[in-house]
């Protein structure tokens, strides 16, 4: 948990082109798009089962909820940055897609990226002159080294969510479900072989689907020093993945809000220097999108 508190430290003093801004928590209307009603209640009012609180993985307290709740919110705040015209936003936290309709689980406890997804879509059908627009399409490009399961499963059948997850084969959760695109990656996958694995996941989603936005996990669990990622993709190796995606995105266009989700690294700071180069590779994107809205004005 420390992580969080010392990456807001850091971009602080390191990213202050950065605009920081609190995390406003997300509401029970907005959590009911996914979440079933009886468990969005259970968590607020602290009447987990002791079985539904060992799933999530810690107990419940008035803390928890709250911080679920703003966790969920702050990625809702970065979607409709990007959407409005930043291009590029991310919540400091997030990506807590093993939660799934009806319950928490992998230190999860509302998938936020599924919540974030369906508010987005909902706001954006009710934009004025809606009926000239298409439905907002949804990519969820998950890089944490889990498979987003909760997420995978909250989208089966539907055709305006593109789930794309790149996860460890062997690794949590070991009963995987079905994405629209996933790429399984064998223990100690390095550089080469896991960025040929995202492009061949990016060929599929722009094969298969064109996203009007992408919400994007940037674990680092993938790192070669992570506790409990088992591949030895390198610092250089994240980079190049970051970069692609946002690339990716920036070539179409497609606005893009970023979520942290996992990173166990041994030493604390070294998660978090890897998390603080995300932003700092963002930031060159976030530079092009702030000057392509100046040319529009």
């Amino acid at each position: 948990m420390a992580k969080y508190a010392l990456l807001r430290e850091r971009l602080e003093q390191e990213l202050p082109e950065w605009r920081l801004a609190p995390a406003l928590p997300a509401s029970a209307g907005e959590l009911a798009l996914v979440h079933h009603p009886a468990y969005i209640a259970a968590v607020a009012e602290g009447t987990l089962t002791p079985a539904q609180q060992r799933e999530i993985g810690f107990p419940w307290s008035p803390a928890m909820a709250e911080r679920a709740l703003r966790s969920v919110g702050a990625t809702l705040q970065a979607c409709r940055a990007a959407l409005s015209g930043s291009g590029l936003a991310a919540n400091l936290a997030g990506g807590t897609h093993h939660a799934y309709a009806d319950k928490g689980a992998g230190f999860c406890v509302f998938n936020d990226a599924a919540v974030a997804a369906r508010v987005m879509q909902a706001e954006w059908g009710r934009r004025g002159e809606a009926w000239r627009r298409q439905p907002l399409r949804v990519a969820v490009i998950d890089l944490d080294v889990h498979q987003g399961n909760g997420t995978a499963r909250i989208f089966q059948g539907d055709d305006s969510v593109f789930t794309l997850s790149l996860h460890g084969e062997k690794n949590f959760p070991f009963r995987k479900e079905a994405s629209d695109c996933d790429i399984d990656l064998p223990d100690g996958c390095g550089d080469a072989d896991y960025l040929a694995a995202l492009e061949q996941g990016l060929a599929e989603l722009e094969r298969r689907f064109e996203p009007g936005l992408i919400i994007y996990l940037a674990g680092m669990d993938p790192h070669e020093n992570d506790r409990l990622g088992r591949l030895k993709v390198t610092a250089d190796g994240l980079e190049a993945r970051d970069r692609r995606v946002f690339y990716w995105a920036w070539q179409r266009r497609i606005p893009l809000a970023m979520t942290m989700a996992g990173g166990y690294g041994r030493d604390i700071a070294v998660t978090v220097g890897l998390q603080v180069n995300s932003y700092r590779v963002a930031l060159d994107y976030g530079r092009r999108w702030q000057a392509l809205s100046a040319a529009r004005a």
